[in-house]
């Protein structure tokens, strides 16, 4: 697992609009969503509700990694590559139903364990360098 970059963690508290969540199939088929009902849990982990996850969730059973990209109000793009889980109980769980909509049904949350984290191309270090 890594830790996102102090330059990320800013960057997530001024995205803006809806990340973009990204899973695979098994036969490398992907499936990218809009995920409107997402948190940074700590400095290692981001959270995405499952409100409506079909294709998603088929991917996530199958193993499937993950990538969440966002943007900045200022258009700085960045994405963190990384092991999805899926948890319908729990901490993770509990943690999504204090920030996800009341309108929405929360079946489960989708927990994205950061191991790559870049900057537009750049891959970024923890300590915000650039590989």
């Amino acid at each position: 697992m890594a830790i996102l970059p102090e330059k990320v963690i800013k960057a997530w508290d001024l995205h803006e609009g809806p990340p973009v969540f990204v899973t695979v199939k098994k036969d490398g088929t992907p499936n990218a969503i809009y995920a409107t009902c997402v948190s940074r849990y700590d400095k290692e982990t981001f959270l995405v509700a499952n409100n409506y996850f079909s294709k998603t969730m088929d991917n996530i059973s199958s193993g499937s990694k993950g990538s969440l990209l966002f943007i900045t109000k200022e258009g700085d793009s960045y994405q963190v590559k990384g092991t999805v889980e899926y948890y319908q109980d729990g901490a993770y769980f509990e943690n999504m139903k204090t920030w996800n909509p009341v309108k929405h049904p929360g079946h489960g949350v989708a927990v994205i364990r950061v191991e790559e984290v870049y900057s537009g191309a750049e891959k970024l270090s923890p300590d915000n360098t650039v590989k």
